[in-house]
C-alpha cells in the first residue's frame, strides 16, 4: 500500500486573525457556561448569547476545511482525510471525557449518586469517548454527553466532515447555494419553534444541532469557494470587538429573529473580514496563542463547570465572590488548556502523525 506523500499531508498556513477570533469565541463559551449557572434567566446575563460562539466555530470550520482540503482530498483519499481529522480532533475528545469522569467521581461539592453504578458510569464514559449520543443523565438536563457536554458540537463536526468527504467536495460550488438556502430555512424554523438557537446539546433538541451546523458549515465553505474575502483594515482588535458584540447582545422576546440574523449574515461577514484583514505584527503571538488554546479550552473546561455548578448550588456566593471565581476560573482554565495542549495534545498528535507515515 502506498503512503500518501508528505506534501499532501502537510498542514497549510493559517489565517492567524481567524485563529485569534476562534480563541475569543472559546473564552466567551467558558464565561457563558459559568454565567448560566448564576443567571438562568439569560436576560440578566451579560453574555447571554455566548452559546452562539458554537455557530461561529461551525462557520469557521466550513471555511477552513474548504481551504485545507478542497485541492487535495481527491489525491489523499477519503480514508486519509478521516485519519487527519481524527488525529486533529479526537485526542482532546478523549482527554475531555477523562477529565469529565474524574470531575464526576471526585466532585467535592456533589459527586455520583446511588443511581450510578459502575456499569452505567462506564457506558456514559464510553459514549463520550466514541461520540455516541447517550442522553441519560437527568440531573444534567439529558446532555448528549454527560461527562463532556461540549462534545455535542464535535459530534456534528464529524457529521459535517463525513458529508464533506462524500458529497460536498465532489459537487460544483453553484450547488452549495441552494443547499445553504435550505439549511437557512431549517435554521429559521428551529429558531421560530424553540424561540432561540440554544439547542442541539441534549436529547430533546438533538436535531437542532444538525440545523445549526448545516447552514454555518455551508456558509463557511461558500466563502472559501467563491473567494468572498473582503479586504479591510479593521484588524484583529476591531474584529474581536465586533465578534464579542454578538455574544453580549441583549436577550429579548425577538431572539428567534435576531439570533438567526447573526448566524446567517453576521458571522459569515466576520469570517470574510477576518480572512481579508492584515494582522499587526505585535498581535501575531497573541493570535497564535489564542488559536492554539481555543480547541483544548473548549474541550477541557466543562469538567470544572460541573464542579462550579455544584458549588454555586450549595453555597450561592454573593456577586463579588462570584465575579472573582469566574475571572480566576477562566484564567486557570486557559492555563490548563495550554498545559493540555503542550503536554498532551501536541505530543499525541505528533506521535500519531509519525506512526501514520510509517504505515
Amino acid at each position: 500500500m502506498n503512503n500518501p506523500s508528505a506534501s499532501i499531508l502537510k498542514t497549510k498556513s493559517h489565517f492567524e486573525v481567524l485563529d485569534g477570533l476562534r480563541g475569543i469565541a472559546a473564552v466567551a463559551i467558558v464565561i457563558f457556561h459559568f454565567m448560566e449557572w448564576a443567571y438562568s434567566d439569560f436576560s440578566k446575563n451579560f453574555i447571554g448569547h455566548g452559546f452562539l460562539a458554537v455557530d461561529f466555530f461551525f462557520c469557521l470550520s466550513g471555511f477552513v476545511i474548504g481551504y485545507a482540503y478542497d485541492d487535495r482530498i481527491e489525491k489523499m483519499g477519503v480514508l486519509e482525510f478521516f485519519k487527519s481529522r481524527l488525529i486533529r480532533l479526537h485526542p482532546m475528545i478523549i482527554l475531555g471525557s477523562i477529565l469529565g469522569l474524574a470531575a464526576f467521581l471526585f466532585d467535592p461539592f456533589g459527586g455520583p449518586t446511588e443511581a450510578y453504578n459502575t456499569g452505567r458510569i462506564f457506558l456514559i464514559f464510553l459514549s463520550s469517548i466514541f461520540l455516541i449520543p447517550f442522553p441519560t443523565m437527568e440531573e444534567r438536563a439529558f446532555n448528549l454527553f454527560g461527562f463532556n457536554a461540549p462534545a455535542w458540537s464535535l459530534f456534528w463536526e464529524y457529521a459535517a466532515n463525513l458529508v464533506y468527504a462524500f458529497v460536498l467536495y465532489r459537487i460544483a460550488r453553484r450547488y452549495l447555494i441552494p443547499l445553504a438556502v435550505l439549511a437557512a430555512a431549517a435554521l429559521c424554523m428551529v429558531s421560530y419553534d424553540a424561540g432561540n438557537l440554544l439547542g442541539g446539546w441534549n436529547g430533546e433538541t438533538f436535531w437542532h444541532g444538525g440545523a445549526r451546523i448545516s447552514y454555518s458549515f455551508l456558509a463557511g465553505l461558500l466563502i472559501y469557494r467563491y473567494n468572498w474575502i473582503i479586504k479591510n483594515r479593521i484588524g484583529f482588535i476591531g474584529l474581536a470587538i465586533l465578534l464579542t458584540l454578538a455574544f453580549i447582545m441583549p436577550w429579548t422576546d425577538w431572539n428567534w429573529v435576531t439570533e438567526p440574523l447573526v448566524v446567517l449574515f453576521y458571522f459569515p461577514l466576520i469570517v470574510s473580514l477576518g480572512a481579508g484583514t492584515a494582522l499587526a505584527p505585535g498581535l501575531k503571538r497573541l493570535c497564535v496563542f489564542s488559536g492554539n488554546i481555543s480547541y483544548p479550552l473548549y474541550m477541557t473546561h466543562y469538567a470544572a463547570i460541573w464542579i462550579f455548578g455544584a458549588y454555586y448550588t450549595k453555597f450561592k456566593p454573593a456577586t463579588l465572590e462570584l465575579t472573582l471565581i469566574i475571572i480566576t476560573g477562566t484564567i486557570l482554565l486557559i492555563g490548563i488548556a495550554w498545559l493540555a495542549m503542550a503536554l498532551y495534545d501536541i505530543p499525541v498528535r505528533r506521535y500519531l502523525t509519525n506512526w501514520r507515515k510509517q504505515q
